[in-house]
This record gives structure tokens, C-alpha cells and sequence, in this order.
């Protein structure tokens, strides 16, 4: 029997990145893989894509190459943003699924976010390098500006996958937890045990607010300063989902008056310019866009592609990868990563 055929395209991943090598081998035993070239990549679609049952990876397919993939049943974008490149509409049209890999980083990206937080609270970053130059401060002394994570009053901005990994973990510390989400009901909110909240109330009167939206074309540099401005001293300010989301410039000058703290794992361009003035801005917490690159997050990647290809191969759902959603995916403008 003709085993089905695979597109392999993942950059800026590899199949070696995110399969295991028994699932590597899985997959080479059940599927026949054809692996893009790095270059002239729209030819190989177009001599290839007829064959494909699966793509893995987030090529750019226009209507016209997708005509030509009558046997293809699924892409499976692993870089796990679902990218501005291909005729959504189309495969909705014919029952292609569109599915991205970003489950898998929910709980590491929730996991560093709340290190980063209890890091500014307790001021644990700088207590190490003042211990490291012979300047530390023992007891009182060393926590005048310290403070609890417990009963502040905290802000989600955004309440997808990775605010509903980051709640559990938040809950034992304060149940004051305010949603500001346009894409969610109320109601969802709410049932959750969470409140509702409007924008600018989220930035006058919570004491930490985690920046967790995904980018679409309504956001960009929604966070700017009128916002920012509006920030109670000593909050804090914890950006974990995208940088665009935040007019960086503004930013930067709210974060010089010294009166908040601020943690962010992502920045407009990467890597970041060795010389960029970023570097030398006081009360930021830097995270070089690592919060969910574990290897074990990577291979768990590997794992859910494996198990929604086994179902729709049976014609059946996915179930652990990310749905492309016909109404919204239209609006997301991610910025494609270029490390792993």
C-alpha cells in the first residue's frame, strides 16, 4: 500500500527539532516525506502539492497552488502563528484543516510569566548581581522596595491558551483576576470565576497586568502611551504574547519616569541590536524570546502533530493542535520567528 505523502517545510524548525527519534521514526515508517528546498520553493510546490496528503509547516500557498492539492487533507503550521501567506478561505472551502502547534507553549510561556513577576516583586534579579559585586543588602534592608504577589489586584490582556494556563498558577496568590478579551463573552469570563474589565480600568487600577493578546490588523501599538500613562506606581507591566501589541517607544519612556516595572520576552526586532538604548533602561527585566523554547516543549510539538495526523487520516477531528477559525484567522498579523 502507497504510504501518504508528507510536505516537510517547517523552518525555521526541523523535523530533528520536534520529533523524538522514536516519533521520528513513526512518521518515517507510516508516511512518505518530501522535504521543501531552501530555495525556489513555489516550483516545488507546484510540481508537488498535487501529491500531498499533509504539509508540515507554514509555507505560502495561494489559491492557485492549492487548486492543485486534490489529496491534501491538513497543513499543520509548527511555527505556530498562524501567518498572513495562504487562501484560508479556499481550505475552508474544501475541508483542508489549518492547525498550528501553539498549545504546547501555553504552560512553559505561564510558567516564566509568573517567574518573571515574583523576580520583580521580591527583586531577586538584582539581589543576585548585588551579591555578585559584594553590595548585598541583608534582611529588611534588602527588600525596601520588595513586595507580595498575593492579593494584587491583576490584569489579563488577552484570554486565550496561554491565560488559561497562567490562572492556576496565579489563583493560589490572588483571586482578584480582571479579563479584558473583545473575542470572549462575558459570560466565559465570568463562569471562570474571573471579572470583566475595559481597558483603560485594567491599566488605572491593577497592580499587575500580563500582556497575553495574539496580534491581529485592529491591535498594532494598541498599548500606547495614553495607556501606559494611566499605570498605578509601582505595577508592574509583564509582556509575554507579541511585541507589536505595544508601542515599544512609548513604553520605554513610561518605564524612565522609574515608578513601574516592567518584563518582557519579546521585542519589535530580533535579536536585538547589541547597541540598542534598550539595553541600558532601568526596572526591565529582559527575557531573550525564551519562555517556551524547551526541548521538551519542542518534542511535545512533535507528539500532538503526530496524534491530529492519526485522527484526520481517519477522517476525524483534530484535537490537541489549534484550529484555524474561519471568522478571526483572517485578522491575525504575526510576525514570523526566526530562531528557535
Amino acid at each position: 500500500m502507497t504510504k501518504p505523502i508528507v510536505i516537510s517545510d517547517p523552518y525555521p524548525r526541523t523535523l530533528e527539532l520536534i520529533f523524538t527519534k522514536k516519533k521520528f521514526k513513526e512518521l518515517k515508517s507510516n508516511y512518505t516525506i518530501l522535504s521543501s528546498p531552501k530555495t525556489n520553493k513555489k516550483r516545488f510546490y507546484e510540481n508537488n502539492i498535487h501529491k500531498a496528503t499533509f504539509i508540515l509547516g507554514q509555507p505560502d500557498l495561494d489559491k492557485a497552488l492549492l487548486l492543485k492539492a486534490k489529496k491534501l487533507k491538513a497543513i499543520i503550521n509548527v511555527e505556530s502563528n498562524f501567518l498572513d501567506n495562504m487562501d484560508y478561505n479556499y481550505c475552508f472551502e474544501k475541508g483542508i484543516h489549518v492547525i498550528a502547534t501553539s498549545p504546547v507553549f501555553s504552560k512553559p510561556v505561564a510558567e516564566l510569566a509568573l517567574g518573571l513577576t515574583l523576580s520583580l516583586l521580591r527583586d531577586i534579579h538584582n539581589s543576585q548581581q548585588s551579591f555578585l559585586n559584594k553590595k548585598e543588602k541583608y534582611g529588611l534592608e534588602g527588600n525596601l522596595k520588595a513586595s507580595l504577589l498575593s492579593q494584587k489586584k491583576i490584569g489579563l490582556l488577552g484570554y486565550g491558551d496561554i491565560a488559561k494556563a497562567l490562572t492556576p498558577l496565579l489563583l493560589p496568590f490572588s483571586n482578584d483576576i480582571n479579563i479584558y478579551d473583545p473575542w470572549v463573552p462575558n459570560k466565559i469570563i465570568i463562569e471562570n470565576g474571573f471579572k470583566n474589565i475595559s481597558l483603560e480600568n485594567m491599566f488605572k487600577t491593577c497592580d499587575v497586568i500580563y500582556v497575553l493578546a495574539a496580534i491581529t490588523k485592529n491591535n498594532f501599538y494598541l498599548i500606547d502611551k495614553k495607556l501606559l500613562n494611566k499605570l498605578k506606581p509601582q505595577s508592574l507591566f509583564i509582556l509575554m504574547s507579541r511585541a507589536a501589541v505595544v508601542n515599544f517607544k512609548h513604553l520605554i519612556n513610561r518605564v524612565k519616569k522609574g515608578d513601574i516595572y516592567v518584563a518582557t520576552d519579546v521585542f519589535p526586532d530580533e535579536p536585538v541590536k547589541k547597541n540598542d538604548p534598550i539595553r541600558k533602561v532601568k526596572n526591565i527585566l529582559f527575557s531573550a524570546h525564551r519562555a517556551g523554547a524547551l526541548k521538551s516543549v519542542f518534542e511535545e510539538m512533535g507528539n500532538i502533530v503526530m496524534e491530529d495526523m492519526k485522527l484526520i487520516s481517519k477522517n476525524l477531528p483534530p484535537r490537541l493542535c489549534k484550529r484555524a477559525e474561519r471568522e478571526t484567522v483572517g485578522l491575525l498579523r504575526s510576525k514570523p520567528v526566526a530562531i528557535n
